[in-house]
């Protein structure tokens, strides 16, 4: 089929509009419509610029010659009909669709670039989900290189190295994220930007919970989750809690401060919990699973009445930022769009639409990156084995 044509046709689905309602829109017959959408019809330079404006799109996106990504709003749907909620999730997938037909856009406009190869999914043992998503959470940080303590300073670069393309915009404040396992293109996840910096990068941890799990499912989540949680879901969120706070680290932590003062308060592990770049109810909720404190401590803590950020602000933590950025694109995406409009690829107003920039904005920032690309390239006379204590340098 005329890539134009499949185009329009997902273009229409992704924004929930009947043929019937496009039809009245162009002021033509139903039939004249699906006949178009058949390819007997050609699509006339007006009647594309009016679908354009009606299915909120850009005209230079329909008439892209590649085919757009496979269609995730049915399958997300579906999902939500299944969960009972529906929060936003038209707007939310259409975004998301539009940054993996974006992303796979400019993977082509650059020569020669590869995407990562996403990691084989682990094989299932015959235990619980909880007890293998530990294992996961602790194979998964060995082989990142975090080991059994360390925390995971950049979780999205992490993952973007991983294959895992991961988004952020703002969503229906009630969804946490979306996650998709797309043909040709590979595993990606849209994650709210209205969310806390710890909230966000909980929904990535849990997200890649799912890649891991049943990546070929797509699926929703949700700020507020479901009462009744299946299996894929009680893996997800318990392989997030040891991959974000891994027992060993998290007690060794707690057992230093004590050591040091003789006891553990608020302020402590607010401390702790900033140094995982976690929320302090879920790492309240972590000790408790450790048994490091008593019982019920969070459900103290939330009676008390006191707001969480004067509990930062007492213990001295600035706002916090978890050590990732909140710029809609993965940086690999980022560098892609630089590469393509640094090579004539693209124009300078294309490479504005596709960063999601007015055309000085994206002027200046292809200007920056472009330095410090070019500052990465650069050859220093330095080996390994020269020392940095005598004047004279070693030589192999």
């Amino acid at each position: 089929m005329n890539p134009l044509i499949q185009r329009l046709i997902s273009a229409r689905k992704a924004a929930g509009i009947s043929q019937a309602a496009a039809a009245k829109h162009l002021k033509m017959s139903r039939p004249t419509f699906i006949a178009m959408e058949r390819g007997v019809r050609e699509v006339k330079p007006d009647e594309l610029v009016l679908l354009a404006s009606l299915y909120r799109t850009s005209l230079n996106r329909l008439m892209r010659q590649s085919a757009p990504p496979t269609d995730i709003s049915p399958h997300l749907r579906a999902a939500i009909e299944q969960e009972g909620q529906d929060a936003g999730l038209d707007a939310a997938v259409a975004k998301l669709s539009e940054f993996v037909d974006d992303y796979i856009f400019l993977r082509d406009k650059v020569e020669g670039h590869a995407l990562p190869v996403p990691p084989p999914q682990p094989v299932r043992s015959p235990i619980s989900a909880e007890k293998f998503a530990e294992q996961c959470a602790t194979d998964e940080r060995r082989q990142l290189g975090f080991g059994d303590s360390e925390p995971i300073s950049s979780l999205r670069k992490t993952l973007d190295e991983r294959g895992v393309h991961v988004f952020i915009d703002s969503l229906d404040s009630k969804l946490a994220g979306l996650y998709a396992f797309i043909e040709n293109f590979g595993y990606c996840i849209l994650v709210n930007r209205k969310h806390p910096p710890p909230r966000r990068r909980w929904t990535i941890a849990h997200e890649y919970g799912h890649f891991l799990f049943d990546r070929d499912r797509r699926g929703v989540d949700y700020a507020t989750p479901m009462q009744r949680r299946p299996e894929n879901e009680r893996f997800a969120d318990a392989f997030a809690k040891h991959f974000l706070m891994p027992g060993e680290g998290v007690r060794r932590r707690f057992q230093d401060t004590y050591q040091k003062t003789g006891d553990v308060n608020v302020g402590d592990v607010c401390r702790i919990a900033d140094y995982y770049g976690v929320s302090l109810m879920a790492m309240v909720l972590r000790l408790e699973d450790l048994s490091l404190v008593r019982r019920n401590t969070w459900k103290e803590i939330a009676d008390s009445g006191v707001r969480v950020g004067a509990l930062r602000a007492a213990a001295g933590i600035e706002e916090a930022d978890a050590g990732d950025s909140a710029e809609t694109f993965p940086e690999r995406y980022l560098i892609l769009a630089v590469q393509a409009w640094t090579s004539g690829s693209i124009t300078t107003s294309q490479f504005a639409k596709l960063i999601r920039r007015d055309i000085v904005q994206a002027r200046d920032f292809g200007q920056r990156m472009t330095e410090t690309m070019d500052h990465s390239q650069v050859v220093i006379g330095l080996s390994l084995a020269d020392s940095l204590v005598h004047k004279e340098r070693s030589r192999a």
